[in-house]
C-alpha cells in the first residue's frame, strides 16, 4: 500500500485497475478544511496524463510492475523478438507498441521491459545508442564553424540529424530520448 504521505515524482501506483506513475504532486494545506494532494498522473499503458486531488492519508496498492532486461534479436516486419536474458525465453512485440524510437533498435541491444501481470507495457532503449552513419550529404571546407544540421542515415534505418562535418562511415552516439547528436565516437 503506498498512502499521499508516501508520494514522490515517479512513485507507482494503481488507480481503477490500471498503473500510473506520478509526474507531479503536490501537498496543500489551506486555512480552512482538510489538507489533500493534488497530482499529475501518467497512464502506463496507454501514456495519457490524469490530473487529480486525493485527501490526505488516502492509500493505494501498488501495481504488479516488474522490471526485466531483454536483449533485442531480430524484427520480421512488424514484429519484433526479443529474449529475456535471465531465462532465454522469447516474445514478439509489435511495431507500434515500440514507439517512435523503434527504428535506433539494433541488433543485440539490450533494453528495458516494464511487465504489468507478465504482460510487456513499456519498453525502455538505453540512453545513448552507438551507430554507424551509412549515408549523409558531404561536408564542405568551412562548414564546421557554422553549427548547421543535416540529415544523416545511420545503420538501422532511422535518419537523424548530425552536424555539417561528419561524413558516411563515422560512429556516432544518439539521445534515444531526443533522436540528437551526441558526440562522435572514435
Amino acid at each position: 500500500m503506498i498512502s499521499t504521505a508516501d508520494f514522490r515524482n515517479g512513485a507507482r501506483l494503481e488507480i481503477d485497475g490500471q498503473p500510473y506513475h506520478i509526474v507531479e504532486f503536490q501537498h496543500v494545506k489551506p486555512g480552512k478544511g482538510p489538507a489533500f494532494v493534488r497530482t499529475k498522473l501518467k497512464a502506463y499503458k496507454t501514456g495519457s496524463v490524469l490530473d487529480r486531488t486525493f485527501r490526505s492519508g488516502e492509500k493505494f496498492e501498488e501495481p504488479d510492475l516488474e522490471e526485466c532486461e531483454m536483449q533485442f534479436l531480430y524484427s520480421g516486419g512488424d514484429e519484433y523478438s526479443f529474449m529475456d536474458t535471465s531465462n532465454y525465453e522469447q516474445i514478439a512485440y509489435s511495431k507500434d507498441r515500440l514507439g517512435e524510437n523503434v527504428d535506433l533498435l539494433k541488433e543485440n541491444t539490450v533494453v528495458k521491459f516494464l511487465l504489468y501481470h507478465g504482460e510487456p507495457i513499456i519498453v525502455e532503449l538505453p540512453i545513448f545508442m552507438e551507430l554507424k552513419v551509412v549515408e549523409t550529404d558531404p561536408g564542405f571546407r568551412g562548414d564546421t564553424a557554422t553549427g548547421g544540421t543535416k540529415p544523416a542515415k545511420v545503420e538501422t534505418g532511422a535518419t537523424v540529424k548530425v552536424p555539417l562535418y561528419l561524413e558516411s562511415g563515422e560512429m556516432i552516439k544518439i539521445d534515444t530520448r531526443t533522436r540528437t547528436f551526441v558526440e562522435r565516437v572514435r
